[in-house]
This record gives C-alpha cells, sequence and structure tokens, in this order.
C-alpha cells in the first residue's frame, strides 16, 4: 500500500479562480472581507491580498492583506526612533488582515501566512518602509504578534510594529 501524499500548499495573489464563498475564520468582519471587499480592493490598488489554497483546489484556507501605511514618529518607542530620522510620518507596511478558516486550525497555517507576508516585505526594495504595522483585533491576536516579535506601540495598545531590521534578520 502506498501512503497518501499531503496536498501542496501554495500562496498566492488573489485571483478570480480562488472560491472564498466557504471561507469561515469565526470573525464576521474578516470573512466578510474576503467574500465581499477583497477583491475589489486588489482591482483598485488599495491592498494586495494573498491565499493559502491548496495545489488544484479553489478554497481559501487562509489569507492575508498588505498595504502602504505610515505611523506617527511619535508614537514609537525611543530605542527605535533614535534610528530613524525624524520625519513626522515614518512610512510602513500595513498588514492589515490575517485568517485562517476555521477547519484549518492547528496547522500553522497562521505562522506560514505571516512569514510569506514578512518576506514579500523584505522583497519590496523598491519602496522605502521602516517598519510593519498590525492591529489586532485582540488580546490574543496581540499575543501571537508578539511571539513573532512585534512591539506595541504603548502600554496596552492593540497596535504593533516589527521594525524593519528586525524583519530582515527573522527572514535571513
Amino acid at each position: 500500500m502506498g501512503t497518501a501524499q499531503q496536498p501542496r500548499i501554495l500562496i498566492e495573489a488573489l485571483s478570480p479562480r480562488h472560491d472564498r464563498t466557504v471561507f469561515s475564520c469565526g470573525v464576521e468582519a474578516l470573512d466578510r472581507y474576503l467574500r465581499r471587499q477583497a477583491g475589489q480592493d486588489t482591482r483598485k490598488h488599495v491592498a494586495a491580498t494573498f491565499v493559502l489554497v491548496e495545489e488544484d483546489r479553489p478554497a481559501v484556507l487562509g489569507f492575508y492583506t498588505l498595504s502602504a501605511t505610515s505611523l506617527r514618529f511619535s508614537d514609537l518607542p525611543e530605542p527605535t526612533a533614535k534610528k530613524l530620522p525624524r520625519y513626522p510620518l515614518v512610512p510602513a507596511i500595513l498588514l492589515g488582515r490575517l485568517a485562517v478558516d476555521q477547519s484549518q486550525r492547528g496547522k500553522g497555517y497562521g505562522r506560514l501566512l505571516l512569514i510569506d507576508a514578512l518576506k514579500r516585505c523584505v522583497d519590496a526594495r523598491d519602496i522605502g518602509w521602516a517598519a510593519v504595522l498590525v492591529d489586532a483585533k485582540d488580546e490574543q491576536t496581540a499575543t501571537f504578534y508578539e511571539h513573532y516579535h512585534f512591539i506595541r506601540l504603548g502600554p496596552g495598545s492593540l497596535r504593533l510594529f516589527l521594525p524593519r531590521s528586525t524583519v530582515a534578520s527573522l527572514i535571513g
């Protein structure tokens, strides 16, 4: 008897071939965004959406979005701020949404999506950015990001960032 081969997992840019209708992460706002808004945001270049799928299957298992943003220099902690020019706004990349279908929890797909997002940020060599920024939806999500060295922008804040130098060292 042969062993069953695991399906190959891919992360690719959202396209019309992807089935977003069955995706359910348990957070209605994220489900609704993927189903109704992500394609439009991609076409209008407001956000780039990347989806996790099994090769040759269109169902979305997870996704994340990236877009350009900025944060106030004054919001940065001193150790980070002293390494940057004192411009009022600091260019950043927003990891706006990241979600995994409930049926896929516990498989490490959240980590896989995050690492892929950070790799794409590092690969964006032709634009200036100083940090990756996330807005965690709750404490549990903030803790997930902190596990990957994201830093809160203040005590108890759900807005976190990862300096570019840390991203580069994590990705290698």
